[in-house]
């Protein structure tokens, strides 16, 4: 499966959003352009392999059970994100709004996803949602979970 998706750093946590779904996160392995992750989302939990870079990547997700995610998230250690996901539309599409907790507290992405590179290039942004990162070095999770943010040095 390939995933196509545009990424942005918002400015602020727009009004309104609501509750949303908590999301802990963790890279058993990262190893270029390939990422290895575990992900609960509010009880549902999810082994993913990423490989690529950019607007364009394959995805693959496997189920996993509660004791299995729990066996595993030790060994993401050190590259462990906590968030909550919230579903905006916009238009046709929707944006997912990531407002992060703990070491990357006060971040707040969105990602757009696409069914073609070409409706990806098409796709004019709304103000809100700021600067375009995707594929910008440091902004993808696994970077974020690893080193921070990447313009926050330190």
């Amino acid at each position: 499966m390939t995933e196509i998706e545009r990424k942005y750093l918002l400015e602020a946590t727009p009004d309104g959003l609501g509750t949303g779904a908590s999301i802990r996160q963790g890279y058993l392995a990262v190893d270029g352009p390939t990422e290895v992750r575990i992900r609960d989302t509010d009880g549902r939990c999810v082994l993913t392999v990423k490989g690529g870079h950019g607007l364009e990547r394959a995805e693959v997700e496997l189920d996993l059970d509660a004791d299995r995610f729990e066996a595993l998230w030790p060994l993401t250690q050190g590259r462990q994100i906590d968030k909550v996901r919230h579903r905006v539309p916009i238009g046709t599409r929707t944006a997912e709004v990531d407002v992060y907790r703990g070491a990357l507290g006060g971040l707040v992405v969105a990602e757009v996803e696409f069914d073609s590179v070409v409706e990806a290039d098409a796709f004019l942004a709304p103000a809100w949602l700021g600067r375009d990162v995707t594929g910008e070095q440091g902004w993808s999770n696994a970077a974020l979970a690893a080193g921070g943010r990447p313009d926050r040095p330190g």
